[in-house]
């Protein structure tokens, strides 16, 4: 990627998580921040994630979990391991304590929870595609 490009972010909410306001402020500070974002809205699948994904050619991919549906995020680093997709991942939300390990073996990029800066996730996104 030059540095004239933006950065493309797909943001998502993986299962059956409605709560969309958080993402949408997430998707909306990252515009502001200069990367282009398709959000994708609610109840993805993971299969849908990862096609969504690649057809649109992101840098990134941004799950937003606030209903337990995190566990499927390992699911979904591994499909995209299986169709050859070097896209780094990240997770926001409610995520238990002792549950952030398995998200950090799966080799999810960066973990934001509740009271995260917008700053910080952005850092985070610029570091992880460069």
């Amino acid at each position: 990627m030059t540095r004239t490009e933006k950065i493309r972010v797909l943001m998502a909410k993986l299962g059956f998580d409605g709560h969309d306001r958080g993402v949408k402020v997430v998707t909306a500070a990252l515009r502001q921040a200069g990367m282009e974002v398709i959000y994708t809205g609610p109840w993805q699948t993971v299969e849908a994630v990862v096609e969504t994904a690649l057809q649109e050619d992101v840098d990134l991919i941004g799950i937003s979990s606030l209903a337990y549906d995190h566990p499927l995020i390992p699911k979904l680093m591994t499909r995209l391991k299986e169709r050859d997709a070097d896209i780094p991942v990240i997770v926001g939300g409610v995520i238990p304590p002792d549950e952030v390990q398995q998200l950090e073996d799966a080799g999810v990029r960066g973990i934001f929870p509740p009271g995260s800066t917008l700053q910080d996730i952005a850092r985070c996104i610029r570091q992880a595609v460069s």
